[in-house]
């Protein structure tokens, strides 16, 4: 028989909110007893302040899969087996692995500790420094203009994946509607260095899927084909339905996106190993050429290849972290994540040539007359010779299958850096999320129409070839810069032991603050130094167009000054109170009223400026 009881509920703030419920009965003879239950805190469980708790992912291969789904793109597939074979097969590894080591795997794993310590989009994490604040804009406007472009590569697979299913693939004979007098079968060809002549697949290319002959410049765009702007359409629908309830919806598209194209391509690579010539394009590849590595280009190559193969740089890394649990090991991520990438790209390589070497062999041309790389590659060369196997359309399902599960995911990634980024700064969107979501995805859909014209190829190079070059670097360069000398390694090192329970070695401080930021502005100078104007083919593009490109390349870059001096002039004080709240954690501006925080002290209208090796800058 019980007396009474009383109950009483208690909420612990640790990294995690939990919810304990405290059951005191007592009996006649007086002793009392006591139970405790954990109970799961609900969705909407707010923290002390009386905002909502971040949602995390439901799961930690979530998190992993979506990072490597990212990651692991298209370019995987197009570029690094052709800057492999080009720039001395085998020996390229050494640039590439050097390039990794010292300036891939730094930056990665600083963008994941970023995001998952400060809990907040590309814009929001900036607390730590308000000053550059702006750089969070500039990537956040980068994977916005790489949207408008991206998205259209997807669309191309789609409609090679419909005309697929048929009996017989459209792009392997020239008697077509849309074949011209100089299309001409490999085996009639003689010589595929003639320029005069050009292949079925080329032709079904640029002629049935983009129509740009009947386009004779970026002046002259047409109106867009209703073909390729429902296939548009379907790939805006995808990914507005994967990412609209936010990483609980896109940590479960991942699951098939993320390891569809690792199934195809070894499903590929077992097909490939056994056509003829498939072991001299697998030698070509893999080729040891050492007297290559004394040219500087292949080196910058290698270096280049990094700085966008991992994704850095985008705000996806951070927004995807942002969503973890604040304990979790992002270390260990980041050292599986970036090495899964790059093994992918060296894996697809054996996919991709043991096809080449195929197709060298069945025409009998030297195997650089067939290696290409970019969208020639996958939209060409690659139907072309699954086009000469046996149930050629199955295969050419299974392959546009790959492109599309490649090309999702990492769209996905370069939406939710902008979602993220911007309800996160502006948190009255977080309960419009899926309008908001709606209206990214829409705007998107209807920039990217430009490139679904008869002309769209010209606007896709455009984009391609401006809005996430010489811009990208710069954005990453300022996020080092301002994490290394400004927050501070040694701060930044304390916030990671806070998370994982140990601080990053002396090798890991040493990069993010010496070896990374000098990489990152020498390929910023490279970049600069070696820009040649885009073209498409023999097509040149006019003056204006030019200048279009630098304006979407510079809108981007000029975010950070343009934010730093709205900071500076928006903030109360004289000029050197100011800028100590511009550099100093929004944490800790009451500390600056005093004269004095950990990185500066303001003394009679001076400012003192010193600093040590592994602490941040002091003033």
């Amino acid at each position: 028989n019980i007396l009474g009881h009383s109950a009483s509920k208690m909420v612990i703030s640790t990294c995690e909110i939990k919810r304990v419920e405290l059951i005191l009965v007592k009996e006649q003879n007086g002793v009392q007893f006591t139970s405790t239950t954990l109970v799961t805190p609900t969705p909407t469980q707010t923290n002390p302040s009386g905002e909502e708790e971040r949602e995390t992912w439901g799961k930690k291969i979530d998190f992993l899969l979506s990072v490597i789904g990212f990651a692991v793109d298209l370019a995987n597939v197009w570029r690094f087996p052709y800057l492999c074979y080009k720039n001395g097969g085998g020996a390229f590894l050494v640039p590439y692995l050097f390039f990794m080591v010292i300036a891939g795997m730094p930056l990665f794993y600083m963008e994941l500790a970023l995001g998952q310590y400060n809990r907040e989009g590309a814009a929001g994490v900036w607390k730590i420094c308000p000053i550059f604040k702006g750089v969070g804009f500039t990537v956040i406007l980068i994977s916005l203009y790489v949207g408008f472009y991206y998205n259209v590569i997807i669309s191309w697979a789609m409609f090679y994946l419909f005309s697929s299913f048929t009996g017989e693939l459209p792009w392997v004979h020239c008697n077509n509607t849309w074949n011209s007098p100089n299309c001409s079968d490999w085996a009639d060809n003689g010589s595929v260095s003639d320029i005069y002549k050009a292949t079925p697949a080329q032709e079904y290319f640029e002629r049935a899927v983009l129509h740009i002959q009947d386009s004779n410049g970026i002046d002259n765009l047409g109106r867009p084909r209703w073909q390729l702007t429902s296939c548009l359409a379907v790939v805006i629908v995808l990914l507005y339905f994967s990412l609209w309830k936010g990483v609980k919806t896109s940590g479960k598209v991942v699951w098939i996106t993320a390891t569809m194209p690792y199934v195809v391509l070894t499903v590929l690579l077992l097909r490939g190993v056994t056509l003829p010539g498939a072991i001299d394009g697998i030698k070509a590849y893999l080729s040891v050429d050492f007297l290559r590595l004394c040219d500087a280009k292949v080196w910058i190559e290698a270096a280049t290849q990094i700085c966008f193969s991992l994704g850095v740089g985008f705000g996806v890394l951070i927004a995807f972290s942002s969503y973890n649990k604040f304990s979790n090991n992002c270390y260990r991520d980041a050292i599986i994540t970036s090495s899964i990438n790059s093994l992918t790209s060296f894996f697809s390589g054996f996919v991709v040539f043991s096809f080449l070497g195929y197709m060298s062999q069945k025409h009998n041309v030297a195997l650089d007359k067939v290696a290409r790389d970019g969208a020639g590659l996958v939209f060409v060369i690659y139907p072309e010779a699954i086009a000469t196997l046996p149930g050629s359309s199955i295969w050419a399902v299974i392959f546009f299958i790959m492109l599309l599960t490649l090309g999702i995911d990492s769209a996905m990634g370069g939406m939710e850096s902008v979602i993220t980024g911007l309800i996160d700064e502006f948190k009255f969107l977080h309960k419009h999320r899926e309008l908001f979501t709606l209206f990214i995805v829409v705007s998107t859909f209807l920039i990217s129409l430009f490139c679904v014209t008869n002309g769209g190829m010209y606007v896709f190079t455009l984009l391609d070839h401006f809005a996430a070059g010489t811009s990208i670097l710069f954005g990453v360069l300022i996020e080092a810069i301002g994490i290394a000398w400004f927050y501070g390694v040694d701060r930044f090192s304390d916030d990671i032991e806070e998370m994982i329970g140990h601080r990053p070695g002396r090798y890991w401080r040493l990069c993010w603050k010496f070896v990374s930021p000098c990489f990152l502005l020498f390929m910023v100078v490279v970049s600069f130094a070696t820009f040649n104007p885009p073209n498409y083919g023999s097509y040149m593009f006019p003056a204006w167009a030019n200048m279009l490109g630098w304006c979407l390349a510079m809108s981007s870059m000029t975010m950070v000054p343009l934010y730093a001096i709205y900071k500076l002039c928006t903030l109360p004080g004289k000029f050197c109170d100011r800028l100590a709240y511009a550099i100093t954690p929004e944490t800790e501006h009451h500390l600056v009223d005093n004269g004095e925080v950990r990185q500066f002290t303001v003394r009679v209208n001076s400012i003192i400026l010193y600093g040590n090796l592994y602490g941040s800058t002091v003033l």
